[in-house]
Order: structure tokens, then sequence, then C-alpha cells
């Protein structure tokens, strides 16, 4: 496939970035994801506009919107007619001195895309023991700098789950490692209110607005006692949570009816809208 690497169509394999880019040495950059069905990205203003907040919460150089654009445009191209795929934008801080601060280099920017699964329609979760922090530098950012969700997701998947769920360091809910966590209660559907440091994720605002979803202060032993459970990302939509997994049991549930309803909701005003 090929790759947009600043300003240059690139095949995958010649796709390179300096050893010395700060996105690489210290993860100083951003990121979006996106899904992209038959060659045409879905909410992509949305993704790119969320870009430019991450770039300015990490006081890198506001992205050229119009670039971001026509990089996007080509890389997809290539994958009309071709099925589910991930667009992947990343945006750093460019060739740099090898430590904490930055140089005088323009930042780095790289589109690619690449073939996607379909997700199942329900999935299991794991609570991970180590708190997401509401009050960091980069809380509410997207930022290249995963390391800790990568532990996360590594315990939740050695558990048999596909996600890893976080509270926050008050003990409330918070958010997956790339997912947003929705709950039902007594037939409301509550979501994590940002303060609990979780990611303003698109998805997520779209089931807001489209739904009669609300944000509210969740404690973790919600998990215990909610009716039904679903994740939202933009690579798995709205997709119900059938088991949540702690370290000395486990709590099965079945996919429920306003999970059904939501994920069907999200469905329909998505294909009839694609940039939402």
């Amino acid at each position: 496939m090929l790759t947009w690497v600043n300003g240059e169509l690139l095949d995958e394999s010649a796709a390179t970035v300096s050893v010395f880019d700060h996105g690489l040495t210290v993860g100083d950059g951003v990121f979006e994801t996106a899904k992209v069905v038959d060659g045409v990205p879905f909410a992509l203003s949305r993704h790119i506009a969320r870009l430019g907040r991450s770039a300015a919460g990490l006081g890198l150089p506001a992205p050229d919107e119009a670039e971001v654009r026509k990089a996007c445009a080509e890389v997809v191209e290539q994958t009309r007619g071709a099925g589910l795929h991930r667009l992947r934008i990343t945006y750093t801080g460019g060739v740099s001195p090898l430590g904490s601060q930055r140089g005088d280099a323009r930042p780095t920017l790289i589109v690619a895309v690449a073939p996607a699964d379909e997700m199942p329609p329900a999935t299991a979760v794991a609570v991970v023991p180590w708190p997401r922090n509401e009050r960091g530098a980069l809380t509410g950012l997207k930022s290249t700098s995963y390391g800790e969700n990568v532990v996360a997701l590594a315990r939740a998947r050695d558990l048999g789950a596909s996600e890893a769920l976080f509270a926050d360091t008050r003990g409330r809910l918070s958010e997956g490692t790339g997912s947003n966590v929705f709950v039902v209660m007594d037939g409301q559907v509550l979501t994590p209110s940002l303060d609990a440091g979780c990611l303003a994720g698109v998805t997520r605002a779209l089931v807001l607005e489209w739904t009669e979803a609300v944000e509210a202060d969740l404690e973790l032993d919600v998990l215990e006692r909610a009716d039904e459970i679903f994740l939202t990302s933009s690579t798995r939509d709205v997709q119900a949570v059938d088991a949540v997994l702690f370290d000395d049991r486990r709590r099965d549930l079945a996919p429920g009816p306003v999970t059904a309803r939501i994920a069907q909701t999200f469905a329909e005003r998505s294909r009839a809208d694609l940039d939402p």
C-alpha cells in the first residue's frame, strides 16, 4: 500500500522517517484513526479537528488541514471498492535532539492505510489495576505515547478480553485503551464524563448526539451492576460487552436491547451521513 510521508506518496517499503524523529524517540506526536469503507473515510472532519486540538495541547504547530485532507484523499483512493480499512494519521514533533526538547525541524506528517477486520458484535473486557490520570499533561489528547495502553491491553488479552478498562485516580470509570465505555442502568444510557480523563471519542460524541445517552460520574463498580455495557470507537462502532473480567472473577452478561437499538441507530445514521 502507498503511504504519505511529508508530502510524498511512497510504497510502504520506502515509507520511512528519521531515527531522530521525536515521535519515535520520545513519543512526541498525536494521531487519529478513522474507519474507511470502500474508499470513503467516516467522520473525517471530526478526526482532523481533533488532530488539531491534540497538536495544540502538545504544543505542536497546527497541522495544515488542506495538506492532511489531500494526504488522506490520495491514500484512501487505493482502497476504493476494497471493503473495510483503517486510516491512520500521525503528526509528530519531527527531527529533534535525542532528548525531550524539540528541535527546529518541521513536524512529520504520515498518513497510512491498512485492511481491517469486521469487529464481532460482542466482546469481553478486563478491568486493569492501573489508573488513568485525569489530571495529567496528556489527558484528553490522542497522543502517540501509548505505552500505558500497550501494557494494559496485553494484560486484558492474557485474561481473554479484547479491551482493557481503566478507572481514574479517584476510582471512577474512565475509558478503554482505544475505546469509550457506556453502561445502561435502569433504562438510562450513561458514559463517563470527560472529567474522568477519558478521550473525547468521535463515536462517543455521535452516540451522545444521536441517542438519549448522557454523561455522568460513574464509580468503577458500575461494571458489576449495569444491565448492559457497550464500547464505542472508530473501529468498533457500537460493540456490546458480554463479559467483564476482574482479577479474581468474571461477570457474564447478555447483550441487551438498548445496546442493539443504539448500534442500529448508529449504523443507520452513519450510512446516511459519512461526514457528520
